[in-house]
């Protein structure tokens, strides 16, 4: 498995951020790829993706850790991939979002197409920072 980490600074106080993970069906507007997301009931959420061209749907288990201001998440189907995104209070109007992913770089190919080796993990590092600056744009402009 590979993992990545990125992080963002967000000038909204930690609770809105919170608030924003948690609404599934905003995915789609700052997650690349995901057509469609709706929550499944407890903590499963059904993503409708767009796999280099081909439509695939993709099951995820969340678990919340709402006491550490952390959100873990894993595919139940599809590829093997997961992850987490924790949120720090940096002061009382600004949060620090720290995305972590983790992946296996064959099964992601498999699935997804494009590259491999070094040019698939810059493609995925570019691909986590700019969701991460959709993430931050979204919830700053819906405050």
């Amino acid at each position: 498995m590979s993992t990545l980490e990125e992080q963002i600074d967000i000038g909204v106080p930690i609770e809105v951020a919170w608030d924003c993970l948690h609404r599934v069906e905003t995915y789609p507007r700052f997650l690349q790829g995901v057509r469609e997301a709706r929550p499944q009931g407890g903590n499963q959420a059904r993503l409708d993706v767009d796999a280099g061209g081909t439509a695939q749907e993709f099951q995820a288990e969340i678990t919340d850790r709402a006491k550490e201001n952390r959100m873990e998440w894993q595919t139940t189907d599809g590829p093997d991939l997961a992850g987490s995104f924790s949120l720090l209070p940096i002061d009382r109007e600004h949060t620090r979002l720290q995305a972590r992913v983790e992946y296996d770089p064959a099964t992601l190919k498999e699935a997804f197409g494009g590259p491999k080796g070094f040019a698939q993990a810059t493609a995925i590092e570019r691909l986590v920072r700019d969701d991460l600056e959709h993430f931050k744009e979204l919830v700053e402009r819906e405050r």
